[in-house]
């Protein structure tokens, strides 16, 4: 007669059902490779404006200056950094968590992946035709916190889907948005908190709860 642990058992039962329902293939080093592309990306963003706007210009409109013949140019550059940024930062993602989900047996886009994406893309996508019309109306200054802001709608709306630790960074995205709102003179600071900061802090907790611990096992 075989003697099986309940709780084992239990916890057996409640893993094949997370894996169903839940991404848990999402890894950590991900996260901390966004963080540091990001701080780049805003360290050279931060140059490119210093030489772009004139001394005491408007920090919701922008201007110019030595640096810059146009404003259009500034706001070229900076959509050519942010897009950098993205591009770098999805690779990392892509690789980290194709690599821990080969360990873990998950499929890269099982339907968990699928619906975590699709709950993540709504947000994100209304966000980024919304940050483009911000550029559209004269208004660059409003982007940095509005991409925190509907960064943070995407995560803690996709969050149900994946790690826990997703929702918690959502929600301090989400608030370093807000405050970036009434604080625009510090809103790439904000911004590279929020993209930089959090990003490797979430992402290293998240590599020490879940992956170095497999590894060790």
């Amino acid at each position: 007669m075989t003697n099986n642990d309940p709780t084992q058992e239990l916890a057996h039962i409640r893993g094949l059902m997370e894996r169903s329902t839940r991404f848990l293939s999402l890894s950590g080093l991900s996260g901390v490779v966004a963080g540091v592309v990001a701080l780049g990306g805003a360290t050279l963003a931060r140059y490119h404006i210093t030489e772009a706007l004139a001394p005491g210009a408007d920090v919701l409109t922008y201007g110019t200056g030595r640096g810059y013949s146009q404003v259009d140019d500034l706001r070229v550059t900076l959509i050519m950094d942010a897009a950098l940024v993205l591009f770098m930062a999805l690779l990392g993602a892509f690789w980290f968590t194709w690599r821990r989900s080969r360990r873990t047996g998950q499929h890269l886009w099982d339907v968990s992946a699928r619906r975590l994406m699709t709950n993540m893309m709504v947000p994100l996508g209304v966000g980024g035709i919304f940050c483009l019309a911000l550029f559209y109306y004269g208004l660059p200054g409003l982007v940095v916190p509005a991409t925190l802001v509907f960064y943070g709608l995407a995560l803690f709306n996709a969050s149900k889907y994946t790690l826990d630790e997703i929702r918690w960074l959502g929600v301090s995205e989400l608030m370093l948005g807000v405050v970036a709102l009434f604080w625009l003179d510090a809103a790439l600071l904000f911004w590279a908190i929020g993209f930089g900061v959090l990003h490797i802090f979430y992402g290293g907790l998240m590599y020490l709860r879940h992956e170095r611990t497999a590894e060790n096992a």
